[in-house]
């Protein structure tokens, strides 16, 4: 066993408890998937789906709901949850994520101060831009199978992963 894998498999993840909870909201159009280049905060300059940390006094879906209105002045009718991410980064930074999708919105999505919107096709979406994991759940994300994934990163760099599908596991 490597050494990171290794790392990754000591980590307490029955017990893990994020310092942040956030979100991530991805519109699906046409055969296109409205995604954001990230301006500020964690991933800046990486493509990402719209989203960010919840208020207090917030669910998961309202947090996402108001992320992406703030993100790119677009109001989403309604969210489906589609699957659920911890990260933990070994600077001892942690986020849990759950993740959303939404077919139908009211505006024109918009630059903001946060984010510059991109649709982009589903097919050839741009994961040498995205984080490292992104590779691995939206293709199930895509297909509308649920997920649960938990990962161990250094910075940008993914040390390693572990991802659940109803009746699958992968590792790495």
């Amino acid at each position: 066993m490597s050494t990171l894998s290794q790392c990754f498999d000591e980590l307490d993840w029955a017990g893990f408890e994020p310092k942040d909870r956030a979100t991530l909201l991805f519109v699906r159009q046409r055969g296109k998937l409205l995604l954001i280049r990230k301006k500020r905060g964690l991933g800046a300059g990486k493509i990402n789906g719209p989203g960010g940390r919840l208020e207090p006094g917030e669910t998961y879906e309202q947090a996402a709901l108001r992320e992406i209105h703030e993100e790119l002045c677009i109001t989403v009718r309604a969210a489906e949850e589609a699957g659920r991410l911890a990260f933990q980064f070994v600077d001892g930074y942690s986020i849990y994520a759950t993740v959303f999708t939404a077919t139908d919105f009211e505006g024109t999505p918009t630059e903001t101060e946060e984010a510059i919107p991109l649709w982009v096709d589903e097919t050839t979406l741009p994961y040498s831009e995205m984080w490292a994991d992104d590779y691995l759940w939206m293709p199930l994300m895509l297909a509308g199978v649920r997920f649960e994934g938990r990962f161990l990163f250094d910075g940008d760099r993914m040390l390693g992963y572990s991802l659940t599908t109803p009746g699958t596991l992968a590792h790495g």
